[in-house]
């Protein structure tokens, strides 16, 4: 293709992207269902004028991480702690961890039955059980209540964790054993370590670097232990997470003896430049990834009926668990939490790590599905709370990027 035409389609793709922001905040509709359209739209039309992209496959897994990576710090960097909201934090967390689990042996179950293999269900069904921050946090963010708003966002960021460690442990363990569940629970103790000393160091440079190239310096470091950590099988969400919170709450997070060497006025300032600047580069990134996503899928693997019959049992399965672990566990109310559990990027990612020889038979037509209605569901059910309780959608600012639309 001319280096201009490239250049045009991928301008373009950014201002269309800018103007589906102004839609999700008017309609509720998700971003991604728009990007995604978006991308099946391009298909059509290149199918049709005889033109292939053979690289759309290979470049998503690379471009879905750093959008994942970028997307979670940029939630993390908008949270506050205080000790107000130990309640939520651990509400968040319990409902991460036991809806995941439960979910992903729920669906494992029929998947089990249909294909004879349950380990293998089991790796397939645990992506279709994670919750995408990458859509959830974006699409809350005009919530007027903050309880809600942060639940969400705590609670789909540790979904991404908790289903990332999920998925690790089922891929390298066929049978569960006293040996793999200690090792799961060492690789836990791990990546905590590895949290407080890489968060302390990222902190210290970002304090001490004197030079205007910096915070993509940061980011790339982030990149870099991400990726390092993710060949030793352990799960550096957590990592990010942790820098976002300690670079947002420094006093309640770093000891008082460890302050001393951090110059508090210049990391004060250049906060609020590090979120824009972490905020474009995710509204950037996922941008592309949903497009390219919607431009590899296959349309044709919607119209199975076996798809439409697998996929509704799954979205009934991941819904059933939810309304019971919100309402009978953790004592919450169904309205909106129920319906904002988006599949998205983190699913996708998850999807394509799976190895071939235990991918199920036509899944990925389930996966679309599964992204598709979740996404319908929460759409339907943010416009009915914001109905229900007369919440006005305000219009977002031109110079507003915190949060701008997604693009697992």
């Amino acid at each position: 293709m001319n280096t201009n035409w490239i250049l045009i389609v991928s301008s373009s793709l950014i201002l269309v992207s800018y103007l589906f922001n102004f839609i999700t905040k008017k309609t509720n509709i998700p971003s991604v269902l728009l990007l995604l359209g978006l991308g099946v739209g391009l298909r059509i039309f290149a199918d049709s004028r005889g033109f292939h992209l053979s690289a759309v496959s290979s470049a998503l897994p690379a471009l879905g991480t750093v959008g994942l990576i970028l997307i979670v710090l940029e939630g993390a960097l908008e949270l506050e702690l205080d000790r107000k909201k130990s309640k939520i934090i651990s509400q968040s967390l319990a409902a991460a961890l036991g809806i995941l689990v439960a979910t992903a042996f729920t669906m494992a179950t029929p998947l089990a039955i249909a294909f004879g293999d349950f380990h293998r269900g089991l790796l397939n069904a645990v992506p279709l059980a994670v919750i995408s921050s990458a859509v959830a946090i974006p699409s809350v963010a005009h919530l007027t209540d903050p309880a809600k708003r942060e639940f969400i966002t705590y609670e789909s960021s540790f979904s991404d964790i908790l289903g990332v460690m999920l998925f690790n442990f089922v891929l390298a363990n066929d049978n569960l054993t006293a040996g793999s569940v200690g090792a799961f629970f060492g690789e836990i103790v791990l990546i905590l370590v590895m949290c407080l000393v890489g968060c302390c160091v990222l902190v210290y440079l970002m304090s001490r670097i004197t030079q205007h190239v910096k915070f993509f310096l940061i980011i790339a470091l982030l990149i870099l232990v991400y990726s390092l950590a993710k060949l030793f099988h352990l799960s550096p969400l957590l990592l990010i997470l942790a820098f976002g919170l300690m670079m947002n709450n420094i006093d309640l997070v770093i000891p008082k003896f460890l302050r001393k060497y951090l110059e508090h006025e210049k990391l004060d300032e250049e906060l609020p430049v590090f979120k824009s600047i972490t905020a474009e580069s995710a509204f950037l990134i996922r941008t592309y990834f949903f497009v390219l996503f919607g431009f590899s899928i296959d349309i044709a693997s919607l119209v199975n009926m076996k798809v439409w019959l697998i996929g509704g049992i799954m979205v009934l399965c991941l819904y059933t668990m939810r309304a019971m672990y919100l309402k009978w566990v953790l004592n919450l109310p169904l309205v909106p939490e129920l319906f904002i559990a988006p599949r998205g990027l983190i699913t996708v990612l998850l999807y394509f790590g799976i190895p071939s020889t235990m991918v199920l038979p036509g899944f990925s037509g389930v996966l679309l599905f599964t992204v598709i209605v979740t996404n319908l569901v929460m759409t339907g059910g943010l416009i009915y709370y914001a109905r229900q309780t007369g919440q006005r959608i305000d219009q977002p600012e031109l110079s507003d990027t915190s949060d701008l639309p997604l693009g697992h």
